[in-house]
Order: structure tokens, then sequence, then C-alpha cells
């Protein structure tokens, strides 16, 4: 993908949201002093964010922000409504995480056994690199499964479409390669879209469901995310409320979208509000509160850098106590999004757009939000 050679600096006089003040105003604040920086400069012209965003291409943008284990609030900017849905790309790889560990705390899969015993309609190939390191869901969760395919590119409208062992086999009419091991399981850390398509075929085999009424039925409608589909292509009542994707130029790219098979990997719709939700489930689930959707424990080992890697079983994470942060990156062709978390605090936030240049903005509103909230020092933001 092109990138804009620019960054943002947003900056908002009063971002945050007190007791005495309506809901409204800082939210409205945060539509203007946006500056935009070009490298070697020390400033750059302040605009507001609409002007940012018709300088970067960006169509749209969704944010939620997460204050004190809530949403503080919600608002979409540009051409968008309320239940505009998105490509959340790779944050639906987090989503089916957080799926996948319902299952292991029901007992139906365990993180450490090899998924060759729980998988149905396809095997891990056997050689001498999983001779006695075999794949598990542990691995697979945290990128350390030694599993190749980092990520995919889709398909356009009304091509040819294929199902998950052929997307698993790299067989027509799929367009990547087959999903195979590289690498010693558990020897290294390698993001690998193609582990989670694993995932996938994990959790179809053991609820004998498909997809989306798996993820439904365990996540979607426990956590309240109404709006969120792992449908693809999208039937037309939910196209006609799609953000249409933008290439960095803003050019939109053709039919409107890609469309994502890899469901695990990167085939989520969804809104801001709704993975905000689900953040404030995992946040509440860390300090063993109410509406948790994993147990503490669970929770903790989700957020616990795992062999030896920056990804628990989900996300990045890095910090401990209140500085603990878990952080998810998704870009697709044509939408970029991301989503943070501080689970010890309940602070975060969750930011969708259909532009490849979404990440800048997204970088600038996280940066931003860290100064107002007081969030701790966060570093380099990860996939």
């Amino acid at each position: 993908m092109r990138h804009f050679a620019i960054s943002l600096v947003i900056i908002f006089a009063a971002f945050g949201i007190s007791q005495s003040r309506s809901a409204a105003q800082p939210i409205d604040e945060m539509q203007h002093d946006v500056e935009i920086v070009l490298p070697g400069a020390a400033a750059g012209p302040k605009l507001d964010l609409a002007a940012a965003m018709r300088t970067l291409h960006i169509g749209a943008v969704d944010i939620a922000l997460i204050d004190r284990g809530r949403i503080a609030w919600s608002r979409h900017f540009g051409r968008a409504a309320s239940n505009t849905i998105y490509q959340a790309a790779s944050l639906s790889k987090l989503v089916t995480a957080v799926a996948a560990l319902r299952l292991v705390e029901r007992g139906a899969l365990d993180l450490d056994r090899n998924v060759n015993d729980d998988l149905i309609d396809w095997r891990v190939p056997d050689s001498d690199l999983t001779r006695g390191h075999p794949v598990t869901l542990r691995g697979l969760l945290s990128m350390t499964a030694g599993v190749g395919v980092p990520g995919y590119l889709g398909y356009a409208p009304g091509e040819p479409l294929p199902d998950l062992r052929q997307i698993l086999d790299g067989k027509p009419p799929a367009n990547s390669p087959p999903v195979r091991v590289e690498a010693i399981p558990g020897s290294r850390y390698a993001y690998s879209g193609g582990g989670y398509e694993i995932v996938q075929a994990l959790i179809e085999a053991k609820t004998k469901q498909r997809f989306q009424d798996a993820i439904e039925t365990l996540l979607f409608r426990p956590v309240g995310m109404t709006n969120s589909f792992f449908l693809q292509p999208l039937p037309a009542d939910l196209a006609a409320r799609a953000a249409r994707g933008h290439r960095s130029d803003g050019e939109e790219l053709p039919g409107g979208w890609r469309v994502m098979p890899e469901l695990a990997a990167g085939g989520l719709w969804s809104t801001a509000s709704d993975l905000a939700a689900l953040l404030v489930a995992l946040a509440h689930s860390y300090r063993g509160g109410p509406n948790a959707v994993l147990s503490a424990p669970m929770a903790h080992l989700m957020m616990e850098p795992q062999n030896n890697g920056p990804y628990g079983l989900g996300g990045a994470v890095t910090g401990a106590g209140g500085s603990l942060v878990l952080m998810k990156r998704g870009q697709n062709v044509g939408y970029q999004s991301y989503m943070l978390l501080f689970p010890e605090t309940g602070k975060g936030i969750a930011i969708l757009s259909n532009s490849d240049n979404g990440t800048t903005v997204a970088t600038a509103l996280i940066r931003r939000a860290a100064e107002i909230y007081h969030w701790p020092a966060i570093g380099v933001l990860a996939d």
C-alpha cells in the first residue's frame, strides 16, 4: 500500500470529559486545530479535522473512546452514519482470539494440545519441523506457531471465492499460498494471518457451525456487538451501509471493497462502538468485574507475552500493571484501523477508517488521547 509521507498531530484544547460539562462539547472540539507536519518541519498548518481528512483523502473515520471502564463517547466523521460498518481488517484476529479462549474455558479447546487432535476436515501437514513440536492454539494466537502466510489481499467483488480448505491449501480459486509450518513451532514470533485461518477451522470444527454463527453465539451476542459480521461477501442489506474503501490517493476501490473470505484473519465488518464494547468487556474481565467475557485468570493470560514474543493471545502487549497495554492494528486494502486498551485502568480507543491513509490519523488520535486522558507512555504502536 502507498501512504502519505506526512504525520498528523491533533491538538484538542479540551478533549476530556468532566462531570460539569456536556459530553458533546469535547467531541465537537476535537474537530478543530489539526496540525499537519511534513517530515523535517517544525510545524505545519492547523486545519480542522475535516480539512485534514480531505488532505489525506480519508472519506470517513469512526472513533470510540474508552475511559474509566466505559465507552465515554463515540463519533463518526466524514461521509458516514452511526450504523456505517467498516472492514476491521486484522482486528478480526483479536475478536477471533477472544472467541477461541471462550471455547478453551468451556473445555472444548486446549491451548497446548496438538491442533490436529481437534481439526476435522483439514490437518496441519506433518514435517520435520513439527516432529516433537506440534502446532498449538497458544502458538497460533500468539503468532509463534511457525506458520506462514502473513496476510491476504482479498478478491474483487464478483470473483470466485475459495472455501476455507482451499485457502488453507492454497488451491484455486485461492490467490494466496498454502498455510504451512515454516519454522519450528514455538521457536520464534512471525506475523501470520494463515495461522488464524487454522484457528477459524478449529472454531468451526468444535462448534459445528459456520464461523459467523459461532462467533455470534460465543461473542457478538454476549458483548452486544450488534453491528459486527463475519460475512463475506456482504448481503445486500449490509452492503448498503458499508463504507467504501479508498486508496491513498483517494481513488475508490472497484466495487467498493475487496471481499475477504479469510474470515478470522481479516474478514470482520464492524463499528468502533462495537469494538470498544469488546475492549470494555476485556477490561472488566481483567479486573474480575461484572460484564466480563473471560475469567480474570484467562484475561491475564491473554495479555501476557507468549513464547518470548511481543504478542499475547490475540494482540501485541507491552508494559505491566497500570501501564500494561493491549494493541492491535488492522490493514486491509482500502481500510485501516486500530484498537488499544489499558485493561487495569479501563482506558482505550477503537478507530476505523475507509482509507489506506487511516493509520496516519489513527496514530495522531491515539497520541493525543494519551496526553489528554493521562495514559502511560505507549512507545511504538504495534501490529
